[in-house]
């Protein structure tokens, strides 16, 4: 009929509900004195006991750190980092700063997202469902809606100008299209500051 998730639930409700106590009553046993003071841990599969996930006793290893070498061939080949503030895109590849460039976030009324995404799609031209079907050549999309993609505004380029995309020239935005077709987008970062 009612369900509780801890002991402590438990005890807390038939606290509740029951008449207060008398002195000259039993005091409530230790386990159920425990747990009226101690916080119960939630019950999310991620902070139960190893041996409770293996129910024939086997508990498994914690997985063991990868090597230097490996963390390293797993880590982005190409990050790319835009400065909201300074209205800037800096291009590393393999830890080396390759280009610089100005670049148009969100303008006034309008937000880029700060984070860091892997890309998820790209697309040589894209159209806004969203803007009239506004043209973003060589669209890299990051988060949501959300793309790095060239722009016929160039003359706003290094002031913020945009819907919340990223925009940049478009013989950048053709460079940074093909270094994330060169290296995939899985190897590729996007980070955002303000």
């Amino acid at each position: 009929m009612y369900r509780f998730a801890t002991l402590a639930g438990l005890v807390a409700s038939v606290v509740a509900i029951a008449p207060a106590a008398s002195a000259a009553e039993a005091p409530l046993p230790d386990s159920l004195q425990l747990a009226l003071i101690r916080p119960a841990l939630p019950t999310t599969p991620d902070l139960v006991e190893p041996a409770a996930l293996h129910p024939d006793g086997d508990v498994a290893e914690a997985p063991r750190q990868p090597s230097l070498a490996a963390r390293a061939a797993l880590a982005p080949k190409v990050i790319v980092k835009v400065d909201i503030g300074a209205q800037r895109m800096r291009v590393i590849v393999d830890g080396t700063e390759r280009y610089s460039w100005k670049v148009s976030t969100a303008g006034r009324g309008y937000v880029t997202p700060t984070g860091q995404w892997t890309p998820y799609r790209m697309h040589t031209m894209w159209y806004s469902r969203k803007y009239d079907n506004a043209p973003m050549p060589h669209a890299i999309f990051f988060t949501g809606g959300y793309a790095i993609h060239a722009t016929p505004h160039v003359r706003r380029l290094g002031s913020p100008a945009s819907h919340g995309c990223v925009r940049l020239h478009p013989d950048n935005a053709k460079a940074l299209f093909a270094l994330a077709k060169e290296y995939g987008r899985d190897s590729m970062r996007v980070v955002i500051k303000r």
